[in-house]
C-alpha cells in the first residue's frame, strides 16, 4: 500500500491538517485554550474510481481541498476572536456564495486583468503581437507577476503573517512526522518550513504549466478573425476557463511526481522555484503555534500509529467543538462544547477520549 501523504493548511489563528479519512483544525481561541475540531473526509474516490484517474483526480482534490479549506476558515474566523465579537459560522449558502466570489476574483485578477493588460501593451507597440505566441507569453509573464506581487504585499499584513507563521508550523510538523521524530514543540522547531507538497508549490505549478497550455491552446484554437479587442479578451478569458482544469490536472500530477521522485534531481530543480515561493507564504512560527499545529495533526493521527510519537507535555486545555468526530489525544486538559459553544470540565484520568455525540457528523456519502 502507498505510504498516505499528510496534508493541512493555515487558518486564521490555528491550523487545518487532513488524513486518510478525516480532517481536523485547531485554533488558538484568545483566553488560550486550543479549539479542535474533527469531520471526515469525502468517501467519493471510493465509490467513484474514476476520480481516481489522472488528471481527473487533481480537478477533484482542487474542489475538495477548496470546500475543507473554506470550512477550517469559517470556523477559524469564528473561534479566534473573543466571545463580545464572536460571528456565527457561515451557512452553507453562504459558504458557497463565499467560494463563488473567491473564483470570480481569481478570474477577474488573474486571468481578465493580464489579457486587458496584454492588449493594451499591444496596442500602445502597433498590435505587433496579435494572438500570437508572443501575446500568450507576455500575458503569462504579467500573470506571474500579479501573483508574486500578490503574495508579497499581503505577507506585509501582520494578521496575514501570523497566518504564515502558522503555515510553517503545519509543514514543520508534517516533516518531523515523517522523520520519525517524536512531536515535541522543539523537536518540531527543528525542521524547515518549507515543504515539497506545499500548496504553494502547486500554485507555482500552475502559473508555470498555464505559460504552455495557454499558449498551445491559444495557437490550437484562436479567435476569430475581425473579433474587436474586446472580443478577443473575452474569448481569451472563456478559453483560459475552459483550459483550467486542464491546468490543475496537470499540476496535481506534477505535486505528486515532487513527493514520491523527491531526490531526482530534474524533479528537485521543477519543484524549486515552489520551494523559493514558500520563503514569502510561510514565516518561523513560535513554540504555542507548533502547539496548535500538533493538537490538529494529532487528531488526524491513527491512535496506532503515534504511540510514543505525540508528547505528554502539552499542557494547552482543549475545547473539543460539539458534533467533533471522537478524538483521543495523549495529554490534555479536555472539555467538551455543548450546542451553544459552552464548555463544561472533563473528569480527570486517563487519556481524553470523546465519544460521538447523538448530532455528531455522519461520513458523507452525497459527495
Amino acid at each position: 500500500m502507498a505510504p498516505h501523504y499528510y496534508g493541512g493548511q493555515a487558518v486564521i489563528e490555528g491550523v487545518m491538517m487532513r488524513g486518510a479519512d478525516r480532517w481536523a483544525v485547531a485554533v488558538r481561541r484568545p483566553d488560550g485554550d486550543v479549539w479542535l475540531e474533527c469531520h471526515h473526509t469525502s468517501t467519493a474516490p471510493a465509490r467513484r474510481p474514476w476520480l481516481k484517474w489522472p488528471m481527473i483526480r487533481g480537478c477533484y482534490a482542487l474542489v475538495d481541498s477548496l470546500s475543507i479549506g473554506m470550512k477550517a476558515l469559517g470556523i477559524s474566523a469564528t473561534q479566534s476572536v473573543p466571545e463580545d465579537e464572536e460571528e456565527e459560522e457561515l451557512s452553507g449558502a453562504a459558504m458557497g456564495a463565499s467560494m463563488a466570489f473567491a473564483a470570480l476574483l481569481f478570474i477577474g485578477i488573474f486571468i481578465f486583468l493580464p489579457s486587458v493588460a496584454t492588449k493594451g501593451i499591444d496596442a500602445l507597440i502597433g498590435n505587433v503581437m496579435g494572438d500570437g505566441v508572443w501575446f500568450h507569453l507576455v500575458e503569462s509573464f504579467i500573470r506571474i507577476v500579479i501573483f508574486l506581487a500578490y503574495l508579497w504585499s499581503i505577507s506585509l499584513i501582520s494578521d496575514i503573517r501570523r497566518v504564515f507563521q502558522y503555515h510553517g508550523a503545519e509543514h514543520k510538523t508534517i516533516a518531523a512526522w515523517e522523520h520519525g521524530e517524536v512531536l515535541e514543540p522543539a523537536n518540531v522547531d527543528r525542521y524547515s518550513t518549507l515543504h515539497v507538497r506545499c500548496g504553494t508549490n502547486f500554485l507555482i505549478l500552475v502559473m508555470l504549466l498555464a505559460v504552455v497550455i495557454y499558449t498551445v491552446g491559444g495557437l490550437l484554437v484562436p479567435p476569430p478573425e475581425g473579433l474587436a479587442w474586446w472580443g478577443a479578451v473575452i474569448y481569451h478569458v472563456v478559453l483560459r476557463i475552459v483550459l483550467l482544469p486542464v491546468v490543475a490536472g496537470a499540476a496535481y500530477e506534477g505535486l505528486r511526481l515532487g513527493a514520491a521522485k523527491g531526490d531526482n534531481l530534474l524533479v528537485r530543480a521543477i519543484m524549486k522555484p515552489g520551494l523559493w515561493l514558500q520563503l514569502i507564504t510561510t514565516k518561523q512560527p513560535d513554540a504555542d503555534q507548533i502547539e496548535v499545529a500538533i493538537r490538529s495533526f494529532e487528531a488526524v493521527v491513527p491512535a496506532d500509529s503515534r504511540t510514543g510519537r505525540v508528547p505528554t507535555t502539552l499542557d494547552s486545555p482543549v475545547v473539543l467543538a460539539h458534533g467533533s468526530l471522537p478524538v483521543t489525544l495523549e495529554s490534555a486538559d479536555l472539555r467538551v462544547a455543548d450546542p451553544d459553544g459552552q464548555v463544561t470540565p472533563r473528569p480527570s484520568g486517563g487519556a481524553p477520549t470523546v465519544e460521538p455525540s447523538e448530532t455528531g457528523p455522519a461520513r458523507p456519502e452525497d459527495a
